[in-house]
């Protein structure tokens, strides 16, 4: 049974550490359900709680999706940056409602399901250089790190000089940045399942510490109607926010722009993640490198689920390698992923009490995490490092990850015109460089 469900040879693996390995890798990406409501709760219409239900029920199905159908190793759940570009730049920075971006996500899931049957996938990750890709990722983090460190009031607003450094004595400021000094010390330890821990230990200490502008604690655990303290309940309504789409601007150029930012940001995060942690183990054999495109069908299915369920668009983790490197092979890790998120839907009042101070030094760590990519950017290569920079440093700056992105493609393009490298282009780069010309133009 286990090896027509999960693809498991018992002459190959063991079921405990198959299970084992699914236990560590949830460790090491169970912050996602208390840094996933915290970035939503931005947006009116959008209850935490449902949110965190969300984010849960979205990771089981992705997970058992990999489980089941792929049999590989692999947890999803909602993808940081990507949940980033939902609230900050299509919600926020470009005024659409949240019903709009679900719509984009759930469109974008169909798109990944089409290429990923015919094979287009390929060539439109060809499409974009590789120094591009490269610096979509260390961008995208320089921008989740900008966030968490806002939420926690580390970086504040100034009329002067736009953004200034907060008040780090006191309050949740005081709480974050001791905050990134744990984490950051547990990640360097390797402690297993370190960011996550890290963010239980900061919200403890937020438990001590006041704000100053409430003269409460910066952590406030949730009670019942009797005033005990909540450790356990049911899950919270997906209600509010259930098949919430909004069909009458899918034909907008705004809606192309961030379906096509959606699905850039997903199939280059997948293919890195997927490939990435495959290396190195027998599961990166050629004679095995047919089923990415069982996996990435894991991936672009959870994604209209997740769509569906009222999250941002759910992604493979590359956490995941912590469970592959503990041994982890086949869909059994995968579907103890998934039962480790079934189990911690009924801890929601935990996870809900954890305040944007506490999940901020988890932004910073990612943020960290996923810079070591600018180190294999050729930076006296002008004609591409130029646009590396651009879309590294316009993303955190424009607060817009399809800026950072959108602009990088057409610098790219201008740079090696302007230097004579232009047989280096392609034709399906020099035309997303004039449609995103366009869009500045018109839009």
């Amino acid at each position: 049974m286990l090896q027509k469900l999960f693809g498991f040879d018992p002459a190959k693996h063991s079921v405990r550490t198959e299970i084992m390995a699914g236990v560590t890798t949830f460790l090491t990406m169970a912050y996602i359900l208390a840094v996933n409501p915290n970035i939503f709760a931005n947006l009116e219409g959008m209850p935490r709680g449902s949110v965190f239900t969300a984010t849960a029920l979205a990771a089981i199905v992705g997970t058992l999706v990999m489980a089941l159908y792929a049999k590989k190793p692999f947890g999803l759940a909602p993808g940081m940056g990507l949940n980033a570009f939902f609230v900050f730049t299509v919600c926020l920075g470009m005024g659409y409602s949240w019903q709009f971006a679900l719509t984009a996500v759930f469109l974008e899931g169909i798109i990944f399901v089409i290429l990923t049957v015919t094979k287009l996938r390929t060539w439109l990750v060809n499409a974009i250089p590789g120094t591009l890709k490269k610096a979509i990722g260390a961008g995208i983090g320089l921008f989740i790190a900008f966030i968490g460190l806002q939420n926690a009031g580390i970086i504040v607003d100034n009329g002067s000089t736009l953004v200034s450094l907060g008040n780090i004595t006191e309050g949740k400021a005081l709480v974050g940045f001791i905050g990134i000094f744990i984490t950051g010390g547990l990640v360097m330890l390797k402690v297993r399942g370190g960011i996550l821990w890290g963010i239980l230990l900061t919200a403890l200490l937020g438990l001590v510490v006041k704000d100053p502008s409430t003269g409460l604690a910066v952590t406030q655990m949730m009670r019942s109607d009797a005033g005990n303290v909540m450790l356990l309940s049911l899950p919270d309504s997906i209600a509010p926010i259930f098949c919430k789409f909004q069909w009458s601007q899918i034909l907008s150029w705004d809606m192309l722009v961030v379906v096509v930012t959606f699905l850039f940001i997903d199939m280059f995060d997948t293919m890195g993640t997927l490939i990435g942690v495959c290396q190195g183990t027998e599961m990166g054999d050629k004679e095995q490198i047919e089923d990415l495109d069982k996996m990435f069908m894991a991936d672009s299915v959870a994604t209209i689920a997740g769509a569906c369920l009222g999250t941002s668009t759910t992604t493979t983790y590359v956490e995941s390698a912590s469970g592959v490197g503990v041994g982890g092979r086949t869909g059994l890790t995968a579907f103890s992923i998934a039962a480790c998120f079934a189990l911690a839907l009924f801890f929601s009042p935990i996870f809900l009490a954890i305040p944007g101070a506490a999940t901020a030094p988890a932004l910073v760590m990612v943020g960290v995490m996923m810079m070591h990519n600018i180190s294999v950017i050729h930076w006296d290569d002008y004609a591409r490092s130029i646009p590396a920079f651009i879309t590294i440093v316009m993303m955190p700056l424009a607060y817009s990850i399809s800026d950072g992105i959108l602009l990088g493609v057409i610098a790219y393009v201008i740079t090696h015109l302007v230097s004579g490298h232009w047989k280096e282009l392609n034709k399906t780069l020099v035309i997303l460089a004039i449609l995103f010309v366009l869009r500045y133009i018109f839009i």
